[in-house]
């Protein structure tokens, strides 16, 4: 599977120890690394579909400090999508009130036909980039029903009902940034972490140091503001357990790679 990361604080940060240590794991997830740094309607965002230790660009992008208040990261082992910069992760878009979002994600969606239609609208081929496509639509057509732009607290009422769904079924780890609030899920057993400090809270699906990481609260979508936890979805209970008919469709798709 992939490995995802994650920042949210109240001040800028240098994370760049912690990303030199992430980016050690892409031995085994080889197929590209990412980063975005977001800030408000902003993302910059990095990526190669090559594995992140042999990569000469992103040792001198580590070489000099990261500094972001809110960061994303992403090693790729590829599942679902070819090898090429389009299915790279992290994604973003705008929706039509010129807000940005960015999502990465590490999971693989079986079966959600709402996803079905964006498979000739998407850049690349990836079912994580469909899912960010779907999220904005379903923003957009919410906000032209109700006539307004959504605030914080109705926008993560729709996303919490749509992970709901989303999660039957499917293993959906994602942190998503929609420049107000990161909204952090896992329906995997222990494959998603945090570490909290003053000011500030990281992600990171494995422990990126010895201190005191603590498994993501499970089979609930959360939202952090500034390095602080703000609102707790629904307690929904669909956990995500590997079984051999999804393993099968999974080597099956990446013999075709």
């Amino acid at each position: 599977m992939c490995e995802l990361f994650g920042f949210s604080s109240r001040d800028t940060c240098d994370i760049s120890g912690y990303l030199k240590t992430f980016y050690t794991h892409s031995n085994m997830h080889p197929h590209g690394w990412g980063l975005a740094c977001m800030e408000g309607t902003e993302a910059v965002i990095e990526k190669e579909p090559i594995q992140a230790s042999k990569s000469n660009y992103l040792k001198e992008r580590l070489s000099v400090p990261v500094s972001a208040r809110t960061a994303f990261a992403h090693i790729r082992y590829a599942t679902i999508g070819n090898i090429k910069y389009q299915n790279c992760h992290p994604y973003s878009k705008k929706d039509r009130q010129g807000r940005r979002w960015t999502l990465a994600h590490n999971g693989t969606i079986f079966e959600y036909s709402a996803l079905d239609q964006y498979v000739k609208r998407q850049d690349g081929d990836t079912d994580s980039e469909r899912i960010l496509l779907y999220l904005i639509d379903q923003i957009d057509a919410a906000e032209e029903e109700r006539g307004h732009a959504l605030n914080a607290g109705e926008r993560f009422a729709l996303l919490d009902s749509i992970v709901v769904k989303m999660s039957e079924g499917n293993k959906l780890n994602l942190l998503l940034f929609d420049g107000e609030q990161v909204y952090v899920h896992t329906n995997y057993a222990n494959s998603l972490h945090y570490l909290e400090k003053d000011g500030w809270t990281m992600f990171s699906t494995l422990p990126l140091s010895r201190e005191a990481w603590k498994p993501v609260p499970f089979t609930q979508l959360l939202a952090f503001r500034q390095g602080r936890l703000i609102r707790e979805g629904t307690v929904h209970g669909n956990e995500y357990e590997d079984n051999p008919e999804n393993i099968k469709f999974l080597y099956q798709i990446f013999a075709d790679l």
